[in-house]
């Protein structure tokens, strides 16, 4: 996004709480990605406009998103997924210094297994928010799709990885990044033509691609 304007996004969002602020402070220092101060205001606001029940979160980090949804719609029950062990007791702690430990349920292990587990006890997310490793998130988004409620939302940050996606020069991406940026090009394709869903990708943040479950079988 253009940085003048993502300047002023930011200087009008609502005044931060201070464990938010803690958070934020603590990713910087650990160099941890967490989403943008812009991203993370817009996820909010659909968490408060669907209002779901249930929400599923692929990458837990250090609980930050988890904990900012849990602030849009405290009633929700959120289940997070994390195989990063350091990152992953960062999560407990802060969810219990919050004392949300009885709405965020954090689990440790590989989001591929979890997900599979999941489907075959039949769960079911009204909202899943995907935000792990890039390469899988063809992968996370056939299983969210299987986990997914009826007009239900899967919602994936990244989808424009610092404006790399857009970018047709292959010179101007980083050699360490081509890879991946091809992958998310295909996985924005895939979601934009998938016969099951809708989907709109976001200039907002890092790029968020919301995708709305329209119905049928076979939704993997």
């Amino acid at each position: 996004m253009d940085e003048q304007l993502n300047h002023y996004l930011e200087q009008n969002l609502p005044a931060q709480k201070e464990w938010v602020l803690q958070l934020e402070e603590q990713a910087l220092k650990d160099q941890i990605p967490i989403m943008d101060s812009v991203g993370i205001n817009f996820l909010m606001q659909l968490i408060r406009i669907k209002k779901p029940n249930r929400i599923l979160e692929i990458g837990t980090a250090i609980g930050y998103s988890a904990l900012r949804m849990n602030e849009a719609h405290p009633e929700a029950e959120i289940t997070t997924i994390e195989r990063d062990e350091p990152r992953y007791k960062q999560a407990l702690e802060n969810i219990s210094n919050q004392e949300k430990q009885d709405t965020i349920h954090v689990i440790f292990d590989d989001a591929l297994v979890v997900m599979e587990n999941l489907i075959e006890t039949s769960e079911q997310f009204d909202f899943i928010f995907i935000d792990a490793a890039k390469g899988q998130y063809k992968r996370f988004f056939e299983l969210a799709s299987q986990l997914l409620s009826d007009s239900g939302l899967i919602v994936t940050d990244n989808v424009l990885f610092r404006g790399y996606v857009a970018n047709n020069d292959a010179e101007n991406i980083p050699k360490r990044y081509r890879k991946m940026i091809e992958k998310l090009r295909d996985y924005n394709t895939f979601i934009i033509n998938h016969p099951n869903f809708t989907s709109s990708i976001i200039p907002v943040g890092d790029g968020v691609a919301i995708s709305e479950y329209l119905g049928g079988q076979n939704v993997g």
